[in-house]
């Protein structure tokens, strides 16, 4: 959780790649807060093409992959359901600051953590800021000391989702 260039997509990368070497499957849902459509991967494709003419719903599959397209956007719990429909064992979830759920924060500013300190289920704030309340890494570049506290939480926690 934290506002734009955070860092919060190289930090899920990082942490995507910490699951996978644990022999964990996980999922992501993020979302998309910088306003306007989600970029379609081709314009040309069938798939687009049904897409721009309003089809509620759109899935290709094929290659051992499939892509859903929704032309409405689901309230959060039908898209952590969506996000979890290949039941993985770590749910990660970027934004949605405002909905119930364990937080990473990502502050690059006191001006930013006044604003984040408000939210609910803190687990961890990453940068230089006074706080006593959380366990806190100040440097959001320090892979070791991120990626232990991440396994360790991993370890620890019954239901392996976090916001």
């Amino acid at each position: 959780m934290g506002y734009k260039n955070s860092g919060k997509t190289t930090l899920l990368e990082r942490w995507i790649g910490i699951v996978k070497s644990q022999c964990m499957t996980v999922s992501v849902l993020k979302h998309h807060g910088h306003g306007g459509g989600i970029e379609l991967s081709s314009e040309n494709t069938d798939t687009s093409r049904f897409f721009k003419k309003s089809a509620d719903a759109t899935l290709v599959a094929g290659g051992g992959q499939a892509q859903l397209l929704l032309n409405d956007e689901p309230p959060f719990k039908t898209l952590k359901e969506l996000a979890s429909g290949n039941s993985p064992d770590v749910l990660l979830i970027e934004g949605y600051k405002s909905e119930p759920g364990k937080k990473v924060i990502l502050v690059r500013s006191e001006d930013d953590w006044e604003t984040l300190k408000e939210l609910d289920g803190i687990q961890l704030v990453i940068g230089k800021i006074a706080c006593n309340d959380w366990p806190v890494i100040e440097n959001r570049s320090d892979a070791i000391q991120l990626d232990r506290w991440f396994a360790d939480w991993l370890k620890e926690e019954e239901h392996n989702e976090t916001i």
